[in-house]
């Protein structure tokens, strides 16, 4: 397979990738273009792009063979494309056990892990009682009994709040299919030296189990996560560098990630044609657009991070070792998810998060580009893409979606099928000309008074 892999992926490179002057290439979006770069990144040959896989690594490849075909350099100290960055895989041991008072579940034997495995607990459990997620009790241990529906979230998040590090819950209709539909053993990812995220653990157990550690829970609870399989292996970032004429006049950075969720345990690759391979295909377009023309000012930095999808491993790892000082980079534009358009916009708008704290959106607005503020501020959408490592260091950095809350978000629809390219065409194309001008401008985005983020 991994040969094979490889010789498609080579031959394929090969055939898209166009060499440098060999033929004027105009700034007119095709679609055409858009559907292929698609065919590629969302097709079945990279099994769903997993983050820090192989697969991803070849996405990766990919791009930056098509950075180079459009005659863009490698960025400044770079001697490629590619930007790798060290990462531990921790896979979950599968094997994971629960006493609490005296009784005892294993994983796949009653108990259903939801979500991390965390270290080895033993100690005293804090029992939650009553109707109010706001009185759970503080402890690293504690057990809950939530209401049946989508409000057990409010409990997990006070819990998590009060420093739980493992939460039992007691099984739900809810919480049971939810169990099934999880990846329990899913490997987690971090940047090899980085602290891990941390993050309580989840556990449900049947109703009855848990009534009868519920009585006996103040003899303690031990949780026993098994051992743990450590690997290190790579995620990449592709970055493309278009000069600029004035060396002073700063830099605009043009991104996406393209990764994706990879193959589920059940063998059902998640493509991920809109999240995020068409906001890769918009860094593309706009890569081959604005390389062909007179020269700009500003040099433009155009980047595909991978690894977003576990915790924006590829952009943290740019943030700390960008090709340029990031006090040079005026403007970071964020592409996600321009696959399919949100019913509730404008025709043709997408939305850009964030979009009051800064001029950075209104400016481009301003020229043409389609796009309007967030519909969903509540889901806080500006601090849930790769902008939000450069925003937090003082980078304007926004990201664009056409459809944040798509119905195939994380599903298996996510698939070419479901695209809208015309609408994929248009937007990509309304950006070119507001991009043109902002990189021959002496325009500098600024925060609005309160807009930076700040470091929690």
């Amino acid at each position: 397979m991994f040969r094979r892999s490889a010789f498609v992926a080579a031959a394929v490179l090969a055939l898209l990738a166009v060499p440098a002057g060999a033929q004027t290439v105009p700034s007119v979006v095709d679609p055409a273009w858009v559907a292929a770069h698609e065919a590629f990144l969302a097709g079945d040959a990279l099994r769903g792009r997993g983050s820090a896989t192989h697969d991803e690594t070849v996405a990766a490849a990919y791009v930056a063979a098509q950075f180079q075909g459009f005659g863009l350099l490698p960025a400044p100290g770079m001697d490629g494309y590619t930007q790798t960055a060290p990462v531990v895989r921790t896979t979950p041991s599968g094997a994971a056990g629960l006493t609490v008072g005296g009784v005892s579940l294993a994983q796949g034997e009653g108990l259903g892990l939801l979500s991390g495995a965390g270290a080895a607990l033993d100690g005293a459990v804090q029992v939650a009682t009553g109707d109010d997620p706001a009185a759970v009790p503080a402890g690293e241990i504690v057990m809950i009994a939530p209401p049946e529906g989508p409000a057990v979230g409010a409990w997990i998040n006070a819990a998590a709040q009060q420093g739980a590090r493992l939460i039992i819950l007691r099984e739900t209709d809810l919480l049971k299919g939810a169990v099934a539909r999880s990846s329990p053993n899913r490997p987690g990812l971090a940047l090899a030296g980085a602290t891990p995220r941390s993050s309580p653990v989840l556990v449900v157990v049947p109703a009855a189990t848990f009534d009868a550690m519920a009585a006996g829970a103040g003899t303690g609870a031990t949780w026993d996560p098994g051992q743990p399989r450590v690997e290190q292996t790579v995620t990449t970032n592709a970055v493309g560098w278009l000069p600029g004429t004035d060396p002073a006049a700063g830099v605009i950075l043009i991104s996406a990630h393209l990764d994706h969720l990879g193959v589920r345990p059940d063998g059902v690759i998640m493509h991920g044609a809109n999240d995020d391979a068409s906001g890769t295909t918009a860094v593309l377009e706009l890569a081959r657009a604005l390389s062909n023309g007179e020269p700009h000012r500003r040099g433009i930095l155009f980047v595909a991070y991978g690894s977003e999808e576990v915790g924006g491993l590829g952009s943290r790892w740019f943030g700390d070792h960008a090709p340029v000082p990031l006090t040079d980079i005026v403007a970071n534009l964020e592409i996600e998810m321009i696959g399919a358009q949100d019913p509730q916009m404008a025709d043709g708008v997408m939305m850009m998060t964030g979009f009051d704290r800064s001029d950075f959106g209104t400016a481009l607005q301003a020229r043409g580009a389609l796009i309007a503020p967030d519909l969903y501020p509540e889901q806080n959408f500006f601090e849930r893409s790769d902008n939000y490592q450069l925003a937090l260091q003082g980078v304007v950095a926004h990201t664009i979606s056409g459809w944040a809350v798509t119905p195939t978000y994380h599903t298996a629809e996510d698939d070419i099928a479901h695209l809208d390219i015309p609408f994929m065409t248009r937007a990509i194309q309304s950006l070119v000309e507001p991009l043109r001008w902002l990189a021959s401008s002496d325009f500098i985005p600024a925060w609005a008074p309160g807009g930076r983020p700040e470091r929690r």
